[in-house]
């Protein structure tokens, strides 16, 4: 089933990354906050902000968010795409899930992603999680197909189901999907 532009403006997805058509300031201001949780699983850090409000993004939570996506194993922070952020809270709404997302990769260092590249089998050597635009995640409450499937539905970006790691990868890049 295909998402309607309505479905879309309701859950406070912005126009830019899926209409194509740019919302008013006066569309802006009517829609709601936009709300997003994460666990990162390997610093133990939990986030829960309101990271869009009143028509804009707001600075300090788009700060906080670079730092809990940020590389875990070099410390290195990248701005992350706010379509991303986007993508998942609308994802998590579709979902109706009550869980953060519980962060397997944000960004990645260049050094990370050689070495995930060296010990792992597909990972991109020009990965998205370099220019902050993927994410690997899971949702306690959200069994992972069903988690897949709903973002398959939404068709924006890269969906990577990779089910006996217990994850999905979402991206900002062209619709495409696959199985690791």
């Amino acid at each position: 089933m295909q998402t309607s532009r309505r479905q879309f403006l309701q859950w406070g997805l912005t126009s830019t990354l899926l209409l194509q058509a740019p919302l008013s300031l006066a569309e802006k201001l009517k829609q709601p906050p936009r709300h997003i949780a994460f666990d990162n699983l390997h610093t133990g850090e939990k986030l829960e902000l309101t990271y869009w409000e009143n028509g804009f993004y707001q600075t300090d939570a788009l700060k906080l968010l670079n730092y809990i996506l940020r590389d875990h194993r070099t410390g290195e922070q990248m701005p992350i795409d706010r379509h991303l952020i986007d993508l998942l809270n609308v994802l998590h709404k579709k979902v109706e899930s009550k869980k953060p997302f519980q962060i397997i990769s944000g960004y990645r260092s260049s050094q990370t992603n050689s070495m995930l590249r060296k010990t792992s089998d597909g990972v991109a050597k020009k990965s998205l999680h370099m220019v902050g635009k993927a994410i690997d995640v899971r949702l306690a409450d959200v069994e992972l197909a069903q988690l897949r499937q709903a973002a398959l539905e939404l068709n924006v970006g890269g969906v990577g189901y990779y089910p006996k790691s217990n994850f999905i990868h979402l991206d900002t890049g062209r619709p495409r999907h696959w199985q690791g």
